[in-house]
């Protein structure tokens, strides 16, 4: 299981979140708070707490517990279903650590069972799985039952890496959260210029965003946040820009290299990683002299929407070592 490094968490959050987009959970709750009266599944139920820390999540409330929940404090996110033991079993252990840490971090239960749209956003394979979400993004997940003390460990590192991130957890740990449950922590203050850029983005005008991330960049080179924003504002601009029946012209046109290229960006965004690699490692094997050069570049573009150590990725740069050597 691997324990965050306060040195490298920042950059850690920042290329784990754009392999996971929270957006479609995120938009799928908002249209179930704003509903019109009397629409089925037009109110958002309450979140059903087992205790202070802990409470059940479903698709409707996702955003309130998990998304807006982890801008305080870190929200583990269990992902367990009924018939497993294996998932009473780590329940069962991350219920009594939540007991333990008071509030430094909330356990979120989700029954993928009864929402399994939560299960695909994190790409679950299999039940139980784990995963620490922090300031609105993932950033770390394991799929095993560690042993107990590993876990406690592992859930220190995490505290003490996002300790100076996250104010809920100072105020958990100094008793806030018990003694005053209504108490809101102070926020930090937030950076302007990302502010400006996130604005940007949430009005769906992608290249004021690009320009206040670039802006960012140019005054600040090494600003890691700004760097993977702006991959992901690009891709996100080139993505709403393609018609979807690019894909049907690619798979009947395999020397159309420009439609392999457009066809992968949309698998990608559409959670199919793999299938979208292996369409432009074919390219690569076909193509040759420029249309070979663009097609290797956009493949490693992709690249950089993931954590380097995806297993994903390693294999595709494997497969397209191989490919061009």
């Amino acid at each position: 299981m691997t324990r965050p490094d306060p040195r490298n968490t920042a950059a850690l959050s920042a290329a784990l979140s754009r392999a996971v987009d929270l957006s479609a959970l995120k938009a799928r709750a908002d249209a179930a708070r704003t509903a019109p009266a009397g629409q089925p599944s037009g109110t958002a139920p309450a979140p059903a707490a087992t205790s202070e820390h802990v409470v059940d999540v479903t698709e409707a409330t996702f955003q309130a517990e998990v998304v807006e929940g982890s801008l305080q404090v870190p929200v583990i996110v269990a992902l367990v279903a009924g018939w497993s033991g294996q998932s009473q079993q780590l329940v069962a252990l991350l219920e009594k650590l939540a007991g333990e840490f008071k509030g430094a971090w909330r356990l979120a239960k989700v029954d993928i069972e009864t929402s399994p749209r939560i299960g695909q956003l994190f790409g679950a394979q299999a039940v139980p799985m784990t995963i620490a979400v922090a300031a609105g993004q993932p950033v770390e997940a394991f799929g095993d039952i560690p042993p107990e003390p590993q876990l406690r460990q592992w859930l220190t590192s995490l505290v003490d890496a996002l300790r100076d991130r996250l104010p809920g957890i100072r105020a958990a740990e100094a008793g806030g959260v018990d003694a005053d449950p209504d108490a809101e922590p102070e926020p930090e203050p937030e950076d302007p210029r990302f502010v400006a850029a996130e604005t940007a983005l949430d009005g769906g005008d992608y290249a004021a965003a690009e320009a206040a991330y670039q802006a960012i960049l140019d005054s600040e080179p090494a600003n890691e946040q700004a760097s993977a924003a702006l991959v992901q504002v690009r891709f996100i601009a080139r993505t709403q820009a393609t018609d979807p029946s690019v894909i049907v012209r690619a798979d009947t046109s395999p020397e159309d290299f420009d439609a392999q290229r457009a066809a992968a960006d949309l698998e990608v965004a559409g959670q199919q990683v793999e299938k979208a690699f292996g369409r432009l490692i074919t390219a690569v094997r076909r193509a040759s002299g420029e249309d070979r050069d663009k097609v290797r570049g956009h493949l490693v573009g992709l690249f950089d929407l993931f954590s380097p150590d995806d297993p994903r990725v390693a294999k595709a740069r494997r497969d397209l070592a191989s490919a061009l050597f």
